[in-house]
């Protein structure tokens, strides 16, 4: 698949990142050709210096026979034009703009339609509906939803009088009475796929997959309610914060916004009569102290300062140590070490907005060979959680999962199937038409054949392989 990058800035470097390690032809087109040196220098990509707008170096960077351009530049309006002139220039060609303005994001269902654009997608509008899914699973880390909802894999800490600290895995879902699968452990910095024999220890950070009414169940069952966050202080008030407003006041939360700028607070006002606006600082302990920063369930830190918004989550962990944290960066060169820091779940939204766009340009693929709907880098990119929807005939269907020679630090998580989804035992099969999720430390997987050990193939019985007490793979 031949795809065009037009900007080189954080969203459009991280996916020609993505996209070059996944094997795609990648040309990138940006105006600076410094960043552009940068990208090329480091990744297996083909750079332009350039208009995106411009017909002819559209077609210098191979318009005729690309079959995605993703328009990432700091303007609406170049994105959305380069769309409409990449759509003249090729048909058949799929187009997705990045577009931060709310007038334009209102009216993108018009926008697609009338210009032929395939995606719009708004940085601030993804991070803002992810903080808000946050908050209503409160004691997770991370979540990542599939087919639609259906399935949702789910990441935490083991903290405390934890009932999961010093339980075998073998006996989890049996004591607890839950139904969920355990994916994968991170632990003094390595990721596991655990066995059946696999002990919970302390601090460990655990990934659950499940369907939500599951996941839901087995919080409860360890004293870490996902019960939703009602009351909510949100430090910055950016479009995030709007757009985070926006979506929690219809679902009667207490909103509390805390902004520097006066004419912005102002703005806000007017816009989110539901929430409570406040002119302060984020760095003024007593404005923190007196809107309530130690009773809060909810604390988001967004201000434009990352270094702002990390002081502020670690100084809520230490007054409200039973708040949900949320923390906005910007970047994240330093991954391993952020996630030391007691700042709850940290939010990317340039990362995220790449992400959504992968996904998207993945699922296109599944038509040219791939079959991977979904992917989700886990547990700070040390696994990878992915979505197969097997939609041809293939030498793994109808065999037990026990039988399957998969490859080690490989787990088959659930099963979507007639639109129910299920952890599925060692005697289950994959069915035609089926969705599954796989998680596992392996990169590069690319079609559900993937998954075995020795390629294409019945594969042989596996002699490692354990099984629990509930009939279920112990290891992947």
């Amino acid at each position: 698949m031949n795809i065009i990058i037009i900007g080189c800035g954080k969203i459009g470097a991280t996916l020609a990142e993505q996209l070059s390690q996944e094997k795609y032809d990648i040309t990138v087109v940006d105006l600076n050709r410094s960043k552009l040196q940068r990208v090329a220098d480091n990744f297996d990509v083909m750079g332009f210096v350039g208009n995106g707008t411009s017909f002819q170096m559209l077609e210098e960077a191979g318009i005729a026979s690309a079959d995605v351009l993703i328009a990432v530049t700091g303007s609406d309006e170049v994105n959305l034009l380069c769309c409409v002139i990449a759509k003249k220039a090729g048909s058949n060609i799929t187009t997705i703009a990045r577009v931060r303005d709310f007038t334009y994001f209102k009216e993108r269902d018009y926008l697609q339609k009338s210009l032929g654009i395939s995606m719009i997608i708004n940085p601030e509008l993804t991070a803002a509906t992810e903080i808000a899914r946050l908050l209503r699973t409160p004691k997770a880390i991370e979540i990542s939803t599939f087919a639609r909802g259906r399935a949702e894999l789910l990441t935490f800490s083991l903290e405390g009088a934890n009932p999961l600290v010093g339980m075998p895995l073998v006996r989890m879902n049996q004591k607890l009475g839950t139904d969920v699968l355990v994916c994968a452990v991170e632990r003094e910095n390595k990721v596991l796929i655990p066995r059946g024999d696999f002990v919970f220890r302390r601090g460990d950070t655990v990934s659950i997959a499940g369907s939500p009414r599951n996941t839901s169940h087995f919080f409860q069952r360890i004293g870490m309610s996902a019960g939703q966050v009602r009351d909510v202080m949100i430090v910055g008030g950016g479009q995030i914060a709007y757009y985070l407003a926006y979506q929690l006041a219809p679902m009667n939360f207490s909103i509390k916004i805390i902004e520097a700028d006066q004419s912005r607070c102002e703005a806000l006002s007017e816009s989110l009569p539901e929430a409570m606006i406040i002119h302060g600082s984020s760095l003024n302990r007593e404005v923190l102290m007196e809107e309530g920063l130690e009773s809060a369930q909810g604390i988001v830190a967004l201000t434009n300062l990352d270094e702002e918004n990390l002081m502020l989550s670690m100084l809520s962990s230490i007054y409200n140590p039973h708040a949900k944290l949320v923390t906005k960066v910007s970047r994240m060169p330093f991954g391993e070490v952020l996630q030391r820091l007691r700042v709850g779940s940290m939010i990317c939204p340039k990362e995220l907005t790449a992400l959504h766009i992968l996904q998207y340009v993945r699922a296109m693929n599944n038509t040219t060979g791939s079959n991977v709907e979904t992917l989700y880098r886990i547990l700070d990119n040390k696994a990878e959680a992915l979505e197969f929807r097997l939609s041809a005939p293939s030498p793994i269907l109808n065999i037990p999962l026990q039988d399957l020679n998969l490859r080690p630090d490989v787990i088959v998580s659930t099963i979507i199937r007639g639109g129910r989804a299920f952890n599925p035992r060692g005697s289950d099969r994959l069915m035609l038409h089926d969705n599954v999720i796989v998680v596992t430390t392996h990169s590069g997987l690319r079609d559900i054949l993937d998954i075995l050990k020795s390629g294409p193939g019945r594969g042989a019985p596996r002699s490692s392989a354990a099984v629990d007490s509930t009939g279920r793979l112990a290891e992947g």
